[in-house]
């Protein structure tokens, strides 16, 4: 007689396919369905096609979530070091690069690899080119029906939705998951590009388009600052980008959602202070007083930047610096430490790294379990729950997967783990 366990995981991305090694580590039938024609798609483009499997200078604030202290019970059960040991005992060799963790190749195909033949000697039956288009809960017997988009049906006793979410696919790609979770009753938080640039209106970014610069990006609404990061800031001729921008993007995506008038405001000169700023250049006004604007900023910021901030505060490059006066100069310098960039948008979800937003994270447990459905369970993306650039997403991904698909097989049985 076959006591096992009809678990069902829909989506085979980074949560799903670890998700689906746990579960079936534990005995149980384990079916994974993937959309699509190959399993795992979106790792191959991870860490710019080196995979960032995850981070040594962990801290959960490096998350947004509604809970962070249910968020670090979590990362309790499974954690980089969990995740280390996951791939070192299948076989991956990994490399530590100031702390960010990659493939020893350096190859996010190398991870794909090993979590298919994971899935292989685990016997996972992987079902791809099937997109799971219904589930239902039937509470007098206790199972779900699943449905495809064929019309073929199935029945489980276990679902796992780890579906991810639009980022990085084609427009109107990647929602199926959210219209599962919200068919079983859940509520998912509206939906905002993550790790994407933001676009701008300003005539002077074609100018700036090309810059690459260090600097502090503030982000402001008419309440004032309301995310800030420093790093290395891109121009582009649709507005700004690079690792800072990405980072403080799902806010600005949804302060513009609620409404909301945004500006970038950058500091071109991050680590240094003020007084010793100042001190400078009051040194080079006294000294260099016959020079123009422009030659007077030659050898401090990118000669694009000078020029912009040049006609930002209204003078001309070839208006002399005793012409221009001290107070207009101060202005200058004040502009550099502060320079506003309207932001009127993100770019679209398909440029995006990750989504914002969800299934509510309140509606589901420390074990990744519906609250509303027993049986049910979620990973990834799906969930209300997004991280920073250096491998922060693939780790919720490898803890959620893993929690998900080891409780959904445990809880059939006496060896089911509560932390």
């Amino acid at each position: 007689m076959n006591n096992k366990l009809r678990i069902a995981i829909v989506g085979a991305g980074a949560s799903g396919m670890v998700a689906a090694i746990t579960a079936a580590g534990y005995g149980e039938s384990v079916t994974l369905f993937e959309k699509t024609d190959r399993v795992g798609k979106k790792i191959l483009a991870t860490g710019n096609g080196k995979c960032n499997l995850g981070n040594l200078n962990f801290s959960t604030e490096q998350y947004y979530c509604s809970d962070k202290e249910k968020l670090h019970s979590m990362f309790r059960i499974f954690s980089t070091e969990d995740t280390i040991s996951f791939f070192e005992s299948s076989g991956l060799m990994i490399k530590d690069k100031n702390g960010y963790l990659y493939p020893y190749s350096e190859q996010a195909s190398a991870v794909l690899d090993i979590l298919r033949m994971e899935l292989k000697e685990k016997a996972v039956q992987v079902i791809s080119d099937t997109e799971i288009v219904s589930a239902v809960y039937d509470r007098r017997k206790q199972v779900f029906r699943l449905k495809d988009a064929k019309g073929k049906g199935n029945a489980f006793d276990r679902v796992i939705l780890a579906c991810g979410s639009p980022a990085s696919l084609k427009k109107g790609e990647g929602m199926s998951g959210y219209r599962l979770a919200e068919s079983l009753g859940h509520y998912v938080t509206p939906i905002v590009p993550g790790l994407v640039q933001l676009t701008s209106d300003e005539a002077f970014c074609k100018a700036l388009a090309g810059v690459r610069c260090q600097a502090k990006v503030r982000l402001l609404s008419d309440k004032g600052e309301i995310a800030a990061e420093a790093g290395e800031v891109q121009f582009t001729e649709y507005g700004i980008s690079g690792i800072p921008v990405f980072q403080i993007s799902r806010v600005a995506g949804y302060a513009l959602k609620a409404g909301k008038r945004i500006n970038a405001e950058i500091d071109f000169f991050p680590e240094q202070e003020n007084q010793a700023y100042n001190l400078f250049y009051k040194r080079r006004y006294e000294e260099q007083k016959d020079r123009t604007l422009e030659e007077f900023l030659t050898g401090t910021l990118n000669k694009k930047i000078n020029m912009v901030l040049i006609k930002y505060c209204g003078c001309k490059p070839t208006m002399t610096v005793k012409e221009a006066g001290w107070s207009k100069l101060k202005e200058l310098m004040q502009s550099s430490r502060a320079f506003r960039i309207h932001i009127n948008g993100t770019n679209p979800i398909g440029n995006a790294q990750v989504c914002a937003g969800g299934v509510a994270f309140d509606e589901i447990d420390t074990q990744m379990q519906s609250k509303l459905i027993p049986g049910l369970y979620f990973a990834g993306e799906l969930v209300d729950v997004d991280g920073k650039c250096g491998g922060y997403n693939l780790q919720w991904a490898w803890t959620s997967g893993y929690i998900a698909g080891r409780n959904a097989a445990g809880s059939s049985t006496q060896n089911m783990i509560v932390d």
